[in-house]
């Protein structure tokens, strides 16, 4: 990946990873019910949730009636279920702590269903341009090895045969 970047990324046993996502969801009804309180108290339930599965909280956003963030997941986890934690959670407490919510949303809901995703990260320009420098010093490492000229070596599984 391009050398500028490399310190973004984060590591588990078994891979490297960038996986940042940008994640908003409403309240149930729009219902404009997040006031000061409960927004400090809901960005402490999501800081919770988002500490305790090692996900990383790069941005964030509390309005009257919807959160954005800005996350950086693991990619052992999928985002349905990462919504389905923070929404949760967040819910759960916000209704025990808040009795105007309770009242509000007696039936236990406070958000809306559904959430909007969207991926964060590098160019498609940029990855190919990543793929084709490697192909093309896989090509050199080859050549070099077999000290042939360059116009006369046709590499095998060449991107003529596979269409990429």
């Amino acid at each position: 990946m391009p050398q500028d970047t490399l310190n973004k990324y984060r590591r588990l046993s078994h891979v490297t990873y960038d996986c940042r996502y940008h994640l908003v969801w409403i309240t149930k009804y729009r219902f404009k019910v997040i006031d000061d309180d409960i927004k400090l108290a809901l960005k402490w339930s999501i800081k919770h949730t988002c500490d305790s599965k090692d996900i990383q909280i790069i941005e964030g956003a509390v309005g009257e009636e919807h959160v954005h963030l800005y996350l950086n997941i693991p990619p052992k986890y999928s985002i349905s279920d990462v919504m389905k934690w923070i929404k949760g959670k967040s819910s759960e407490k916000l209704l025990k702590t808040f009795d105007k919510l309770r009242k509000k949303y007696w039936g236990q809901h406070l958000w809306a269903r559904g959430y909007f995703v969207s991926t964060i990260g590098i160019s498609d320009e940029m990855i190919k341009q990543y793929i084709q420098k490697h192909k093309n010093e896989e090509e050199q490492e080859y050549l070099a090895k077999w000290n042939k000229p360059q116009d006369k070596v046709r590499l095998p599984n060449s991107t003529d045969e596979v269409g990429w």
